[in-house]
């Protein structure tokens, strides 16, 4: 199932979803239950998430967020997933993909004869062509500004992830009766496993016709048709393609139950109900034998953004499952509510909180970034912030590698960070020699750890000489700040993927979508273009390595602490399990069953 992208939109934890790092060990154990409760076939299970849904399309711009993308996971399929252990595992009931050569590389992907969407389609070759189409940026030939707002040109498909992968393909080819699809590569790309079909989730056949065209194979036809985009000679719009992808964008989009065409399922659960802002209910698809068996009958999903009012729903049982989150007073409340039959679920997560500095303005001046770095208290912050939740938890000390991996003690060791431990105040005023330099700090005002990360940060650059402006932003408009460069220092985290390399160039390449402080290294540069196309683990890491060391060096910023997952179960629910991949505990949603 789908792994996440980065999002031009910045959509989930800048929130976005970021893949780093290929070799991928074991995470820590994650806290799980440990009930042996007798589970019964059938039955519901009650859901908690943060947001409402809305929108069938989780890979488009408008359609990008955490509810989405787990009823996106439940209702669909592909190829493959990735389990808490950060492995890919291969649905091989669903179809096969396979490596053809790797010089150039190409990939076949084969499709098994009887896998279909829930109006009785199959799903085709055609659907892995609109998935391509949409995330290979094959036809634009726009020209963004530093807003990705187009200035020149036309962007078709408006999708969350970046193209660096998929734009490194010809048109593909179809055969085997429109069963398969082969893609080559005119570039080796180190992230090929999960660049296309590791969940396929919209019709083409359905997209055709809302489009105006005659059916999948006319939608195929004109894909086929369409020239590759070149934004250096950008062309008037084809009108065709311009109704699928103004489709795709958005057609997908509502807040209630649309024209059952618009929800097809070809996962373990089909969507049977959605009232906005309220409930969505999941049925048991009858028909799904291409991938693992669901247990329930229906799941139903309501919504609560508040950490309290989700823990009161599991108190009172009128939610299963919750993923609120890791607090300190949310996860004291928890444990003390373990002997009433309900389960922590928790393990380190994927995401991260970082301070990363502006290389245009005041710290355009190395010595000027060294200082401010001098300053920052990340044991302070990981004394307050991260230790009340894990007794363990200590500083982040790698911008590429998580402590899960293998690579992270000794890149940690030679990155340079060792010398920020602590914060060293007159090593700092050293270096500023009497400067008072006046510098804002960005952060999202409406998360309660981020500002308790500025309070702690502002108060100790003070100390050093530095005259700081709070620039803090409520949740719905930092984004926007960060992305304008309104900021001298922000505080902002990523979440990583569960596998591959090739996100690390879309943060630290010149230039690259998601290099939103101005950073630019020559020498990170060319080590950030051979990391996208090695497929080999052992020199992806060793590139890496080397990244992370000149990252630090030029003062990028700092890496602050690794967040924690937490998610907890009622009595009438089993086989949940933690997982610190994008879609959390609904990872193995076709295990969940429910208890008397």
């Amino acid at each position: 199932m789908r792994a996440g992208r980065i999002s031009k939109a910045l959509t989930v934890a800048v929130a976005t979803v970021l893949a780093l790092g290929a070799c991928t060990g074991t995470p820590p154990a994650p806290n799980n239950p440990t009930s042996t409760a007798t589970a019964v076939a059938g039955g519901n299970v009650t859901v908690l998430e943060s947001t409402p849904f809305t929108s069938f399309n989780a890979g488009s711009v408008t359609g990008s967020s955490a509810t989405n993308a787990r009823v996106d996971y439940a209702t669909h399929t592909g190829f493959n997933y990735v389990d808490p252990g950060l492995k890919i595992v291969k649905n091989d009931k669903f179809g096969k993909y396979e490596k053809i050569s790797d010089n150039p590389l190409v990939v076949k992907y084969t499709i098994n004869n009887g896998v279909q969407w829930s109006d009785g389609a199959p799903v085709t070759a055609a659907d892995l062509l609109l998935q391509w189409a949409a995330d290979s940026g094959y036809y634009n030939d726009a020209t963004l500004d530093a807003t990705f707002k187009v200035v020149k040109g036309t962007s078709y498909f408006h999708a969350t992830g970046d193209t660096t992968g998929l734009s490194r393909t010809a048109l593909p080819v179809i055969g085997d009766n429109g069963m398969s699809l082969t893609l080559s590569y005119t570039k080796p790309f180190s992230d090929w496993e999960t660049a296309l079909g590791s969940t396929v989730s919209i019709p083409a056949h359905i997209v055709a016709v809302r489009a105006g065209l005659k059916d999948a194979d006319a939608l195929t036809a004109l894909l086929q048709t369409v020239p590759k985009g070149d934004a250096a000679v950008p062309v008037r719009p084809n009108a065709e393609l311009k109704k699928v992808a103004d489709f795709w964008n958005t057609g997908f989009d509502t807040k209630s139950m649309p024209d059952p065409s618009l929800a097809l399922s070809n996962g373990p659960y089909l969507v049977k109900s959605v009232t906005a802002g309220h409930e969505l209910v999941l049925t048991r698809n009858v028909d799904y034998t291409w991938g693992p068996t669901p247990k329930l009958d229906t799941l139903t999903v309501h919504y609560a953004a508040d950490s309290q009012a989700q823990v009161a729903a599991l108190t009172d049982k009128t939610a299963d499952v919750i993923s609120p989150p890791d607090t300190a007073d949310v996860h004291a409340q928890l444990e003390a509510m373990k002997t009433a039959k309900i389960a922590i679920l928790q393990g380190q997560g994927l995401g991260f909180d970082q301070a990363v500095l502006n290389f245009k303005g005041v710290f355009a001046k190395a010595d000027l970034r060294t200082a401010f770095l001098k300053t920052v208290p990340r044991q302070d912050i990981v004394d307050q912030l991260a230790q009340p939740l894990e007794s363990n938890a200590g500083t982040l000390d790698s911008f590429v590698f998580r402590p899960a991996q293998t690579p992270y003690k000794e890149s940690a060791r030679s990155n340079g960070t060792s010398g920020y431990a602590k914060a060293d105040i007159d090593a700092a005023k050293t270096l500023l020699a009497g400067a008072k330099p006046t510098i804002r700090i960005l952060y999202n005002k409406d998360d309660p750890v981020r500002a308790e990360e500025y309070s702690l940060i502002s108060a100790s650059a003070q100390l050093a000489g530095f005259t700081v402006t709070d620039a803090g932003k409520p949740a719905g408009q930092w984004q926007q700040a960060l992305k304008e460069g309104a900021f001298d220092v922000a505080l902002y985290g990523w979440t990583s993927n569960a596998t591959g390399s090739v996100q690390v160039p879309q943060i630290f390449k010149t230039g690259a979508e998601s290099n939103l402080n101005n950073f630019s290294n020559t020498v990170v540069d060319q080590l950030a273009g051979q990391l996208a196309g090695e497929p080999d683990d052992a020199k992806q890491n060793a590139l890496k390595m080397q990244i992370d060391k000149l990252v630090v060096d030029a003062g990028y910023g700092l890496p602050l602490f690794q967040r924690l997952g937490l998610a907890a179960t009622g009595p009438h629910v089993a086989g949940v399990a933690y997982s610190p991949v994008p879609v959390g505990v609904w990872w193995n949603v076709w295990d969940w069953s429910y208890v008397k």
